[in-house]
């Protein structure tokens, strides 16, 4: 076994467990996490001993709130270039995750936003339990939806990648299987059993056949979905790429669901909003490996401004929720400071090779 503060790496049987070790910080990744978990991908994908791959968190507080923004923050402050790194690091590993040529199980309690949307939504299979709180903020911290998300906020039904992306709505265990970001739901008291299924399994023929079986034995029905029953009504609100569109629109319509949007845009930064809808609207039916090239690209930009810093500050260091963005307002957001965010970084572009 090999052990960290941050993260365990075990084999259990003909599993391979990644565990989540940081509960005060709500399991948010580093840099060094996420190398390890990369590095275990590739160790165990080439290990005719090692059958599935199975990553929990410690806590029933969260499974992974995410990256550790506020190390970013503080890095990018000091070397915007330099800061980079966490990010690449992190994106070779949502690949891995994503290649993963064995069951890739995320057993998935508490809250999953960001970054552990990416550790898990790129795998196969997302059990949560009925405990669960998903979301992207990444537009109230001026930042992007990333690690992945340009690919599968676009797999979303629907305009519902571009609501979940534009306003970090917040899902439960019904609307994240409507959005694609769970694939079962099985309840806390029984993810335990579940984990010892997949450990005592016999590992004879097809290893997603008999992993999805074992799956199925626990799953159950999480109930109705608020956010499947609000899906024509995000269908026309969102119905453009154009974010001053949006707002238009949902200015114009008097549902709850306008009222809740118009409340999450106030919180916003401009320029995530607008960066964000071209992010998505521009790359339809977009890979996992091209995704994350292009989130690459965005975010060693936003390292370069203000916006990041600012929502950091206000959210997460003096958490006054007052952050002031500049641009200020989304008339001051031109189209050439949009399309700056997507300006090829030349030889610092992102390189993902073959991993498997």
């Amino acid at each position: 076994m090999t052990d960290s503060p941050e993260i365990v790496f075990s084999v259990d049987g003909p599993v391979g467990r990644i565990h989540l070790n940081k509960p005060k910080s709500l399991n948010s990744l580093t840099q060094n996490m996420c190398a390890g978990m990369y590095e275990h991908l590739v160790r165990w994908a080439a290990d005719d001993d090692i059958h599935a791959v199975v990553v929990t968190g410690e806590g029933d507080r969260a499974f992974c709130a995410g990256g550790d923004v506020i190390q970013v923050s503080t890095g990018g402050k000091k070397d915007p270039v330099a800061a980079r790194e966490f990010f690449r690091v992190e994106y070779e590993m949502d690949l891995a995750i994503a290649d993963f040529p064995k069951p890739y199980i995320s057993l998935i309690d508490g809250i999953v936003m960001g970054g552990g949307l990416g550790i898990s939504v790129n795998g196969r299979y997302r059990v949560m339990s009925e405990h669960i709180m998903a979301a992207m903020p990444e537009t109230g911290i001026g930042l992007l939806p990333d690690v992945g998300a340009t690919a599968f906020l676009n797999k979303c039904p629907g305009r519902i990648g571009l609501y979940l992306g534009l306003t970090g709505a917040r899902l439960d265990t019904a609307d994240a299987l409507h959005a694609g970001f769970a694939t079962h739901f099985v309840p806390r008291d029984r993810q335990q059993n579940l984990l010892e299924s997949l450990v005592s399994a016999e590992y004879l023929g097809d290893n997603f056949e008999i992993v999805e079986g074992i799956i199925a034995l626990f799953s159950g029905d999480p109930g109705d979905s608020k956010l499947r029953a609000r899906q024509k009504d995000i269908d026309r609100l969102f119905a453009s790429d154009d974010v001053e569109e949006i707002v238009s629109a949902v200015e114009a319509d008097g549902s709850e669901l306008a009222a809740e949007t118009l409340k999450a845009f106030g919180h916003m930064s401009p320029t995530s909003l607008k960066i964000t809808a071209k992010q998505l609207a521009d790359n339809p039916g977009i890979s996992v490996k091209d995704a994350l090239i292009l989130e690459y690209r965005m975010v060693s930009q936003v390292l370069l401004r203000h916006e990041f810093y600012e929502g950091i500050r206000a959210a997460l260091v003096d958490r006054d929720r007052s952050p002031k963005w500049k641009p200020a307002t989304l008339a001051d957001v031109t189209t050439d400071y949009v399309d700056a965010h997507f300006e090829s970084l030349g030889d610092g572009e992102l390189v993902l090779n073959p991993i498997f």
